[in-house]
Protein backbone atom coordinates (compact mmCIF):
# COMPACT_ATOMS: atom_id res chain seq x y z
CA UNK A 1 0.00 0.00 0.00
CA UNK A 2 1.47 3.34 -0.98
CA UNK A 3 0.17 6.61 0.46
CA UNK A 4 -2.69 5.10 2.49
CA UNK A 5 -5.67 7.18 3.56
CA UNK A 6 -5.39 7.66 7.33
CA UNK A 7 -8.29 8.34 9.69
CA UNK A 8 -7.35 9.78 13.09
CA UNK A 9 -9.42 8.82 16.14
CA UNK A 10 -9.26 10.95 19.31
CA UNK A 11 -11.28 9.64 22.26
CA UNK A 12 -12.47 12.32 24.69
CA UNK A 13 -14.44 12.19 27.93
CA UNK A 14 -14.24 15.44 29.93
CA UNK A 15 -14.71 19.16 29.34
CA UNK A 16 -11.77 19.70 31.71
CA UNK A 17 -9.53 18.94 28.72
CA UNK A 18 -11.29 21.33 26.33
CA UNK A 19 -8.18 23.30 25.35
CA UNK A 20 -6.17 20.07 25.06
CA UNK A 21 -8.77 18.58 22.70
CA UNK A 22 -8.70 21.65 20.45
CA UNK A 23 -4.90 21.56 20.41
CA UNK A 24 -4.89 17.85 19.51
CA UNK A 25 -7.26 18.45 16.58
CA UNK A 26 -5.22 21.44 15.41
CA UNK A 27 -2.06 19.32 15.39
CA UNK A 28 -3.78 16.77 13.15
CA UNK A 29 -4.96 19.51 10.80
CA UNK A 30 -1.38 20.80 10.52
CA UNK A 31 0.11 17.47 9.38
CA UNK A 32 2.49 17.41 6.41
CA UNK A 33 0.71 14.20 5.37
CA UNK A 34 -2.97 15.17 5.56
CA UNK A 35 -5.38 12.92 7.42
CA UNK A 36 -8.47 11.76 5.56
CA UNK A 37 -10.60 12.71 8.58
CA UNK A 38 -10.48 13.26 12.33
CA UNK A 39 -13.04 11.51 14.49
CA UNK A 40 -13.73 12.81 18.01
CA UNK A 41 -15.42 10.04 19.98
CA UNK A 42 -17.14 11.34 23.13
CA UNK A 43 -17.41 8.90 26.03
CA UNK A 44 -20.91 9.20 27.50
CA UNK A 45 -20.76 12.95 28.14
CA UNK A 46 -23.75 14.68 26.46
CA UNK A 47 -22.59 18.20 27.36
CA UNK A 48 -19.16 17.64 25.79
CA UNK A 49 -20.75 15.98 22.76
CA UNK A 50 -22.99 19.00 22.18
CA UNK A 51 -20.18 21.50 22.72
CA UNK A 52 -17.80 19.74 20.32
CA UNK A 53 -20.55 19.30 17.72
CA UNK A 54 -21.07 23.09 17.76
CA UNK A 55 -17.33 23.76 17.69
CA UNK A 56 -16.80 21.71 14.53
CA UNK A 57 -20.16 22.23 12.85
CA UNK A 58 -18.91 24.69 10.27
CA UNK A 59 -16.54 23.23 7.67
CA UNK A 60 -13.13 24.90 7.73
CA UNK A 61 -9.92 24.51 5.80
CA UNK A 62 -8.10 21.30 6.57
CA UNK A 63 -9.10 17.84 7.65
CA UNK A 64 -12.80 17.13 8.20
CA UNK A 65 -13.68 16.72 11.88
CA UNK A 66 -16.55 14.42 12.81
CA UNK A 67 -17.94 14.28 16.34
CA UNK A 68 -19.74 11.14 17.51
CA UNK A 69 -20.81 9.41 20.71
CA UNK A 70 -19.21 6.23 22.02
CA UNK A 71 -21.63 3.52 20.87
CA UNK A 72 -20.42 0.95 23.39
CA UNK A 73 -19.91 0.72 27.15
CA UNK A 74 -18.09 3.52 28.94
CA UNK A 75 -14.32 3.42 28.51
CA UNK A 76 -11.45 4.01 26.11
CA UNK A 77 -11.58 0.64 24.34
CA UNK A 78 -15.23 0.97 23.31
CA UNK A 79 -14.58 4.56 22.23
CA UNK A 80 -11.75 3.43 19.97
CA UNK A 81 -13.92 0.67 18.54
CA UNK A 82 -16.65 3.24 17.78
CA UNK A 83 -14.08 5.36 15.93
CA UNK A 84 -12.78 2.40 13.95
CA UNK A 85 -16.29 1.40 12.87
CA UNK A 86 -17.17 4.94 11.75
CA UNK A 87 -13.90 5.67 9.95
CA UNK A 88 -13.16 5.41 6.24
CA UNK A 89 -9.38 5.22 6.08
CA UNK A 90 -7.25 2.23 5.13
CA UNK A 91 -5.24 3.01 8.28
CA UNK A 92 -6.65 4.20 11.61
CA UNK A 93 -4.37 6.25 13.86
CA UNK A 94 -5.02 7.02 17.53
CA UNK A 95 -4.00 10.19 19.34
CA UNK A 96 -4.55 10.94 23.04
CA UNK A 97 -6.87 13.85 23.79
CA UNK A 98 -4.17 15.60 25.85
CA UNK A 99 -1.38 15.29 23.27
CA UNK A 100 -0.24 17.15 20.18
CA UNK A 101 1.43 15.50 17.21
CA UNK A 102 4.52 16.82 15.46
CA UNK A 103 4.06 17.84 11.83
CA UNK A 104 5.43 14.61 10.28
CA UNK A 105 3.61 12.22 12.63
CA UNK A 106 1.28 10.75 10.01
CA UNK A 107 3.96 10.81 7.33
CA UNK A 108 6.12 8.46 9.42
CA UNK A 109 3.17 6.16 9.98
CA UNK A 110 2.36 6.09 6.25
CA UNK A 111 5.95 5.19 5.37
CA UNK A 112 5.74 2.10 7.56
CA UNK A 113 2.83 0.70 5.58
CA UNK A 114 4.83 0.49 2.35
CA UNK A 115 5.46 -3.12 3.44
CA UNK A 116 2.15 -5.01 3.09
CA UNK A 117 3.00 -7.23 6.06
CA UNK A 118 3.03 -4.24 8.42
CA UNK A 119 -0.20 -4.26 10.41
CA UNK A 120 0.60 -1.58 13.02
CA UNK A 121 2.97 1.36 13.43
CA UNK A 122 3.48 3.22 16.69
CA UNK A 123 5.55 6.27 17.58
CA UNK A 124 7.40 8.03 20.39
CA UNK A 125 5.49 9.89 23.11
CA UNK A 126 7.32 12.65 24.98
CA UNK A 127 6.15 13.96 28.37
CA UNK A 128 5.25 17.61 28.88
CA UNK A 129 5.39 18.05 32.65
CA UNK A 130 2.85 20.46 34.16
CA UNK A 131 5.52 21.78 36.53
CA UNK A 132 7.83 22.49 33.59
CA UNK A 133 10.39 19.80 34.39
CA UNK A 134 10.64 16.13 35.23
CA UNK A 135 10.46 15.48 38.99
CA UNK A 136 13.95 14.59 40.21
CA UNK A 137 12.78 11.27 41.65
CA UNK A 138 10.82 10.13 38.55
CA UNK A 139 12.78 7.45 36.61
CA UNK A 140 12.67 7.53 32.80
CA UNK A 141 12.29 3.74 32.90
CA UNK A 142 8.78 4.33 34.29
CA UNK A 143 7.54 6.97 31.84
CA UNK A 144 4.86 4.46 30.80
CA UNK A 145 3.20 5.42 34.10
CA UNK A 146 2.32 8.78 32.49
CA UNK A 147 1.56 7.32 29.05
CA UNK A 148 4.93 8.08 27.47
CA UNK A 149 7.78 6.23 25.81
CA UNK A 150 10.07 4.83 28.48
CA UNK A 151 13.80 4.21 28.70
CA UNK A 152 14.53 0.68 27.56
CA UNK A 153 12.43 0.66 24.40
CA UNK A 154 14.49 0.16 21.23
CA UNK A 155 15.24 3.25 19.15
CA UNK A 156 14.83 3.88 15.42
CA UNK A 157 12.22 2.01 13.37
CA UNK A 158 12.09 -1.45 14.86
CA UNK A 159 9.83 -4.46 15.12
CA UNK A 160 8.01 -4.81 18.46
CA UNK A 161 5.52 -7.09 20.21
CA UNK A 162 3.04 -4.27 20.71
CA UNK A 163 2.56 -0.58 20.01
CA UNK A 164 1.45 1.88 22.73
CA UNK A 165 -2.15 3.01 22.38
CA UNK A 166 -1.97 6.79 22.70
CA UNK A 167 0.35 7.08 19.70
CA UNK A 168 -0.40 4.22 17.36
CA UNK A 169 -1.91 3.22 14.04
CA UNK A 170 -3.32 0.00 12.61
CA UNK A 171 -4.18 -1.20 9.16
CA UNK A 172 -7.95 -1.65 8.90
CA UNK A 173 -7.51 -5.28 7.98
CA UNK A 174 -5.87 -5.83 11.39
CA UNK A 175 -9.28 -5.34 13.00
CA UNK A 176 -10.93 -7.57 10.40
CA UNK A 177 -8.50 -10.32 11.41
CA UNK A 178 -8.42 -9.86 15.19
CA UNK A 179 -11.51 -7.88 16.21
CA UNK A 180 -11.39 -4.61 18.12
CA UNK A 181 -10.00 -3.44 21.45
CA UNK A 182 -11.08 -5.54 24.43
CA UNK A 183 -13.54 -3.87 26.79
CA UNK A 184 -13.17 -4.38 30.53
CA UNK A 185 -9.39 -4.08 30.48
CA UNK A 186 -8.44 -0.50 29.62
CA UNK A 187 -9.21 2.94 31.01
CA UNK A 188 -12.61 4.21 32.02
CA UNK A 189 -12.44 7.96 32.50
CA UNK A 190 -10.88 8.89 35.85
CA UNK A 191 -11.36 5.48 37.49
CA UNK A 192 -8.43 3.19 38.33
CA UNK A 193 -5.82 3.76 35.58
CA UNK A 194 -5.80 0.34 33.98
CA UNK A 195 -4.08 -0.27 30.66
CA UNK A 196 -2.66 -3.00 28.39
CA UNK A 197 -5.62 -3.10 25.99
CA UNK A 198 -3.30 -2.38 23.06
CA UNK A 199 -0.87 -5.09 24.25
CA UNK A 200 -3.66 -7.65 24.31
CA UNK A 201 -4.89 -6.57 20.85
CA UNK A 202 -1.41 -6.76 19.33
CA UNK A 203 -0.80 -10.26 20.70
CA UNK A 204 -4.23 -11.35 19.45
CA UNK A 205 -3.42 -9.84 16.05
CA UNK A 206 -0.13 -11.70 15.65
CA UNK A 207 -1.89 -14.93 16.60
CA UNK A 208 -4.56 -14.34 13.95
CA UNK A 209 -1.95 -13.21 11.41
CA UNK A 210 1.39 -14.89 12.24
CA UNK A 211 3.08 -13.03 9.37
CA UNK A 212 2.01 -9.63 10.75
CA UNK A 213 4.77 -7.07 11.39
CA UNK A 214 4.32 -4.43 14.12
CA UNK A 215 6.67 -1.46 14.19
CA UNK A 216 7.59 1.50 16.33
CA UNK A 217 9.13 4.46 14.49
CA UNK A 218 10.52 6.91 17.03
CA UNK A 219 10.38 9.73 14.47
CA UNK A 220 6.55 9.68 14.75
CA UNK A 221 6.52 11.99 17.76
CA UNK A 222 3.72 13.32 19.92
CA UNK A 223 3.97 15.48 23.06
CA UNK A 224 1.75 14.29 25.89
CA UNK A 225 0.71 16.58 28.74
CA UNK A 226 1.34 15.22 32.23
CA UNK A 227 -0.96 16.97 34.74
CA UNK A 228 0.37 18.02 38.10
CA UNK A 229 -1.57 15.28 39.91
CA UNK A 230 0.42 12.64 38.02
CA UNK A 231 3.79 14.04 39.08
CA UNK A 232 3.37 12.64 42.61
CA UNK A 233 4.46 9.31 44.01
CA UNK A 234 0.87 8.43 44.99
CA UNK A 235 -0.20 8.33 41.34
CA UNK A 236 3.01 6.52 40.37
CA UNK A 237 2.20 3.75 42.85
CA UNK A 238 -1.49 3.56 41.87
CA UNK A 239 -0.65 3.31 38.18
CA UNK A 240 2.02 0.64 38.77
CA UNK A 241 -0.46 -1.45 40.76
CA UNK A 242 -3.10 -1.07 38.03
CA UNK A 243 -0.55 -2.15 35.42
CA UNK A 244 0.02 -5.34 37.40
CA UNK A 245 -3.73 -6.02 37.48
CA UNK A 246 -3.96 -5.43 33.73
CA UNK A 247 -0.94 -7.61 32.93
CA UNK A 248 -2.54 -10.46 34.89
CA UNK A 249 -5.64 -10.23 32.68
CA UNK A 250 -3.52 -10.23 29.53
CA UNK A 251 -1.41 -13.18 30.71
CA UNK A 252 -4.58 -15.08 31.60
CA UNK A 253 -5.92 -14.46 28.10
CA UNK A 254 -2.87 -15.04 25.92
CA UNK A 255 -0.57 -17.04 28.23
CA UNK A 256 2.27 -15.80 30.40
CA UNK A 257 4.92 -16.65 27.79
CA UNK A 258 3.58 -14.13 25.28
CA UNK A 259 1.87 -11.84 27.77
CA UNK A 260 5.08 -11.18 29.70
CA UNK A 261 7.65 -11.64 26.94
CA UNK A 262 8.78 -8.00 26.76
CA UNK A 263 8.39 -7.46 30.50
CA UNK A 264 11.00 -10.13 31.32
CA UNK A 265 13.75 -8.26 29.51
CA UNK A 266 12.56 -4.99 31.03
CA UNK A 267 12.66 -6.30 34.61
CA UNK A 268 15.90 -8.30 34.30
CA UNK A 269 17.98 -5.80 32.28
CA UNK A 270 16.51 -2.33 31.98
CA UNK A 271 15.38 -1.83 35.59
CA UNK A 272 18.52 -3.13 37.34
CA UNK A 273 20.58 -0.79 35.14
CA UNK A 274 18.27 2.05 36.17
CA UNK A 275 18.72 1.27 39.86
CA UNK A 276 22.50 1.19 39.40
CA UNK A 277 22.42 4.58 37.64
CA UNK A 278 20.32 6.05 40.41
CA UNK A 279 22.66 4.80 43.12
CA UNK A 280 25.68 6.08 41.20
CA UNK A 281 24.04 9.50 40.88
CA UNK A 282 23.34 9.45 44.63
CA UNK A 283 27.02 8.72 45.34
CA UNK A 284 27.96 11.62 43.07
CA UNK A 285 25.50 13.87 44.95
CA UNK A 286 23.35 14.40 41.85
CA UNK A 287 19.75 15.38 42.67
CA UNK A 288 17.16 12.61 42.81
CA UNK A 289 19.49 9.64 42.34
CA UNK A 290 18.43 7.76 45.44
CA UNK A 291 14.80 8.69 44.79
CA UNK A 292 14.92 7.25 41.27
CA UNK A 293 16.50 4.02 42.47
CA UNK A 294 13.91 3.72 45.22
CA UNK A 295 11.04 4.51 42.84
CA UNK A 296 12.13 1.75 40.46
CA UNK A 297 12.21 -0.79 43.28
CA UNK A 298 8.87 0.41 44.65
CA UNK A 299 7.33 0.39 41.16
CA UNK A 300 8.41 -3.19 40.51
CA UNK A 301 7.14 -4.44 43.86
CA UNK A 302 3.82 -2.60 43.49
CA UNK A 303 3.26 -3.88 39.94
CA UNK A 304 4.14 -7.39 41.10
CA UNK A 305 1.58 -7.08 43.90
CA UNK A 306 -1.07 -6.01 41.40
CA UNK A 307 -0.16 -8.93 39.16
CA UNK A 308 -0.58 -11.43 42.01
CA UNK A 309 -3.95 -9.97 43.02
CA UNK A 310 -5.08 -9.83 39.38
CA UNK A 311 -4.02 -13.43 38.78
CA UNK A 312 -5.99 -14.66 41.78
CA UNK A 313 -9.07 -12.71 40.65
CA UNK A 314 -8.75 -14.03 37.10
CA UNK A 315 -8.48 -17.63 38.30
CA UNK A 316 -11.60 -17.17 40.42
CA UNK A 317 -13.45 -15.70 37.47
CA UNK A 318 -13.81 -12.32 39.13
CA UNK A 319 -12.10 -10.36 36.36
CA UNK A 320 -12.76 -10.67 32.67
CA UNK A 321 -12.89 -8.73 29.46
CA UNK A 322 -14.57 -9.21 26.11
CA UNK A 323 -13.57 -8.76 22.51
CA UNK A 324 -16.10 -7.59 19.94
CA UNK A 325 -15.88 -7.48 16.20
CA UNK A 326 -15.95 -4.09 14.52
CA UNK A 327 -19.33 -3.39 12.98
CA UNK A 328 -19.42 -1.23 9.85
CA UNK A 329 -16.39 0.65 8.65
CA UNK A 330 -15.55 1.23 5.01
CA UNK A 331 -12.51 2.50 3.24
CA UNK A 332 -11.77 4.28 0.06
Amino acid sequence: MSDPDISVVICVYTEDRWEDILAAVSSVRAQSYPALETLLVVDHNPALLERLTKEYKEPTEGTEVRVLANAGPRGLSAGRNTGIAASHGEVIAFLDDDAVAERDWLRRFAEGYADPKVMAVGGRTMPVWASGRRPDWFPEEFDWVVGCTYKGLPTGRVRVRNVLGGNASFRRTAFDAAGGFATGIGRDGDKRPLGCEETELCIRLTRARPDAVLLIDDRAVIHHRVPEAREHFGYFRTRAYAEGLSKALVARSVGADKGLESERRYTTRVLPAGVARGLRDALLARPGGAGRAGAIVAGVLTAAGGYVVGSVRARRGGAAFSVAGIEGGTHG
